[in-house]
């Protein structure tokens, strides 16, 4: 795999992680068979989206050769952002919502926590 990548995709394991900035290093499995399903990814083993090595960024099942993301054709690498920043945003609202005091007010609580997040984009 390339190495220095900001994002990179497991498509066996249906994991992608964000490797840099908030939350670097956070992969999240992604349940989405009708997105994981598509076509163009059949022959897909891993992508390192970003990586300091270009041509080494769509890894394929079979022998052929690793290729730049655009020589792939795969579309916008932005789905798999997108994907990954509503999952996280679930993960951001489920440890807002689980965080509590007991006898805590909810204006206490956004003292505290600031307000419960709305929106995520990385």
């Amino acid at each position: 795999m390339a190495t220095n990548s900001n994002w990179s995709v497991i498509f066996e394991d249906k994991n992608i992680v964000k490797q840099v900035g908030d939350a670097a290093g956070t992969g999240y499995v992604i349940n989405d068979d009708s997105f994981w399903g598509q076509s163009k990814f059949s022959n897909i083993w891993a992508i390192q989206y970003g990586t300091s090595n270009s041509g080494d960024e769509v890894e394929y099942k079979d022998t052929t050769p690793h290729s730049t993301w655009t020589d792939a054709n795969l579309g916008n690498f932005q789905d798999f952002i997108d994907r990954w920043d509503a999952t996280h945003l679930i993960n951001l609202q489920s440890n807002w919502d689980n965080n509590n005091i007991d006898g805590e007010t909810a204006e206490e609580k956004i003292i505290r926590l600031g307000a419960r997040p709305v929106s995520y984009s990385s």
